[in-house]
């Protein structure tokens, strides 16, 4: 069940959120004051396509797919989000209702952050609203850079382009998968059959080896000659 929470530790946590890193304890309580905690188990639905978009959420832990629903009744996943990330900032502010669903895949943490005391702080403070538009606008190039790639790049490339991207990572060359094959798929634009054999494809090639869900890269330089259009 979600309840109101205000405290240090909450504190400390939406600082790590971009947006609020820069302000003080007197500017960030009282959007604390109106945050509420999530607690949802793996394959419950946070929200459905056309509810309205009272606020954003940030995932503390777990994960989420953010999923549209085909005419043919295929899922199309836009987003699978992991600890650390903000969803529902954009379209909280022009008063439209969420364009997808959101789906727990893991029990997962989640802080709401509604939208009317954001907006108070917003007023109070116009430097919030610069940091909130240079991360939308950062979350937009990484949208356009996603769907020049599904336009732009063959089954292979895409999945190359998957494996090579900056995770931070201790081990760059080491990949867990953070979700299903099946999902993955789907965020490239491929059917599951077709992410399958491009990894076997690969593996054959001596370019990766997969246990699993761990990929581990063996020539990161021969597959990123590989990764762009040509």
């Amino acid at each position: 069940m979600p309840g109101s929470m205000a405290s240090l530790e909450l504190l400390d946590t939406l600082r790590r959120i971009p947006l609020f890193a820069s302000l003080d304890d007197g500017e960030l309580t009282p959007v604390a004051h109106a945050v509420h905690r999530h607690r949802l188990q793996r394959g419950e639905i946070l929200f459905q396509k056309g509810d309205p978009a009272l606020g954003f959420y940030y995932l503390v832990q777990g994960q989420v797919k953010l999923a549209l629903l085909a005419p043919d009744g295929h899922e199309k996943v836009i987003e699978l989000l992991g600890e650390g990330m903000t969803f529902g900032e954009a379209v909280m502010f022009i008063d439209r209702p969420y364009p997808a669903y959101a789906e727990v895949l893991r029990d997962s943490e989640l802080l709401f952050i509604p939208r009317t005391p954001l907006l108070d702080a917003i007023q109070s403070n116009p430097a919030l609203a610069l940091k909130l538009l240079a991360g939308l606008s950062v979350r937009l190039h990484g949208m356009v850079r996603e769907i020049e790639a599904l336009s732009t790049r063959n089954s292979t490339q895409r999945v190359i382009g998957y494996l090579l991207a900056d995770r931070g990572d201790e081990d760059p060359d080491t990949l867990s998968l953070p979700a299903s094959k099946a999902l993955i798929a789907s965020q490239l634009n491929l059917t599951p059959e077709t992410f399958s054999r491009v990894l076997h494809d690969l593996q054959e090639r001596g370019l990766i080896s997969v246990d699993r869900r761990t990929i581990h890269l063996l020539d990161r330089g021969a597959l990123a000659g590989q990764e762009l259009p040509g």
